[in-house]
């Protein structure tokens, strides 16, 4: 049997970067997966991957979805579970970031921000909750090192991933006693669109930037998607309330 077979994951942010490599990886180890994201054309080339990797057993759904919005946050999860009727994973992986001087920052800016990367996660969260204690599952938060050591220019992203570390801690302690494990990924220095060139607001330092960078270079998605299947599977029934680096000793 496959490590995942029988088993049922929402996985959000799925059209690319570490959502792609987890699917990808998820479909080839049996699990029915649930895949969320704000780009369709991404989306479609993930699920079109996904079933080319895909093990027997393995099943693919989707849907787009902004999971900032309330309505469709509810939408997804429910969709999810009506289509393959439970859920033992939820991966809140779906965020976005910004670059600009704190002091010049608009409130549009830190509010889009916070939105996708914090709300989305508490609005998935909150509505996996109730399928997740039926089955015992699991929760996966991916947040960044930017969350726990200073991203010059990027206080937004920081306050928000700062926030998903301190909020995955409170879920693991709060449903320990029901089964439920929380558990959150800190990457570094990975492969994703977010490490692609991005407009950075005038007179940046980028030495300031540096002091996150990896010393192990930069890795691929695929790394922090092993992260995520082992701690979504039952070799990490003892862990939980964990923020785990994955990030080349960047922080070490």
């Amino acid at each position: 049997m496959a490590r995942f077979d029988g088993q049922v994951l929402l996985l959000t942010g799925a059209g690319s970067g570490i959502g792609r490599a987890t699917a990808l990886k998820l479909a080839a180890e049996g699990a029915s997966i649930f895949l969320s994201d704000i780009v369709q054309e991404g989306l479609e080339e993930t699920v079109k991957l996904a079933n080319e990797a895909a093990s027997s057993g393995a099943q693919i759904e989707s849907r787009i979805s902004d999971i900032s919005d309330e309505a469709q946050a509810k939408a997804s999860v429910a969709a999810c579970v009506e289509r393959f009727g439970r859920l033992d994973t939820l991966c809140n992986n779906a965020g976005i970031i910004g670059y600009q001087h704190t002091h010049e920052m608009t409130l549009d800016f830190w509010r889009r921000i916070l939105s996708v990367n914090l709300d989305g996660t508490f609005l998935m969260t909150r509505e996996a909750i109730p399928h997740l204690l039926k089955t015992k599952g699991a929760i996966v938060n991916i947040g960044s090192t930017a969350g726990l050591a200073g991203l010059a220019y990027g206080s937004a992203y920081s306050a928000s991933k700062g926030a998903i570390h301190a909020f995955t801690r409170a879920i693991a302690v709060e449903y320990a006693d029901r089964g439920l494990r929380a558990n959150s990924i800190a990457p570094a220095s990975i492969e994703t669109g977010m490490t692609k060139p991005t407009k950075m607001p005038s007179g940046s330092n980028f030495a300031l930037l540096e002091r996150l960078s990896s010393l192990l270079g930069v890795a691929g998605p695929e790394a922090v998607a092993d992260l995520v299947l082992f701690l979504a599977s039952d070799a990490a029934s003892h862990i939980s309330g964990e923020e785990i680096r994955i990030d080349g000793a960047a922080l070490a």
